[in-house]
């Protein structure tokens, strides 16, 4: 009897032990489901329909985690982003990581840098493809940044890093004769 009722409780733990397992599975899975929404993966159609469909000015900043001169940028990018926010201008970082840094490693990047504007990651590999469907100047170089306001069809693409004086020139065009 007292063997039947150790076979029994046995059975009981195993069964226990394996929704614990199960649970924390789908915790995992769901947070890891809740950190790649953070950072949404576009492809190149998507970004021309957010550029095509923008009604403010907006501003595509093309990055990646190891490029230096794209790190160095992004800050002041922010900062005067949000100085001229009162003219609907708008940032979008567009992450040009390779596919292992996506999400995690961006991500925590982002963080760790503070970033505050939202970021995607453009889901394409073939340069050849999406760069010109950008600007058909772009070599691929990063940083690059383009300038859009389609209400008075301003579009600027700069395939370098932007002075934070140029930066500000560039916004200022953008925004010149925005509410006629």
């Amino acid at each position: 009897m007292m063997n039947e009722e150790n076979t029994q409780y046995s059975k009981l733990n195993v069964q226990f032990s394996m929704k614990r397992i199960l649970t924390i599975v789908c915790v995992l899975f769901f947070l890891t489901e809740i950190d790649a929404q953070t950072i949404p993966k576009w492809k190149i159609t998507a970004l021309e329909e957010y550029i095509n469909k923008s009604e403010t000015p907006v501003i595509i900043s093309f990055w990646a985690t190891y490029c230096i001169p794209c790190i160095k940028e992004i800050p002041y990018f922010q900062e005067l982003t949000k100085k001229y926010e009162d003219k609907g201008v708008k940032l979008l970082l567009v992450s040009l990581d390779f596919k292992e840094a996506y999400p995690s490693k961006i991500k925590k990047f982002s963080d760790k840098m503070k970033f505050t504007a939202p970021i995607v990651w453009l889901d394409e590999t073939n340069a050849d493809y999406f760069c010109p469907l950008v600007d058909n100047k772009w070599s691929g170089v990063m940083p690059a940044s383009l300038f859009v306001n389609n209400k008075t069809g301003f579009r600027s693409f700069i395939e370098e890093e932007i002075p934070k004086i140029k930066f500000e020139e560039e916004i200022l065009k953008m925004i010149a004769n925005n509410f006629q």
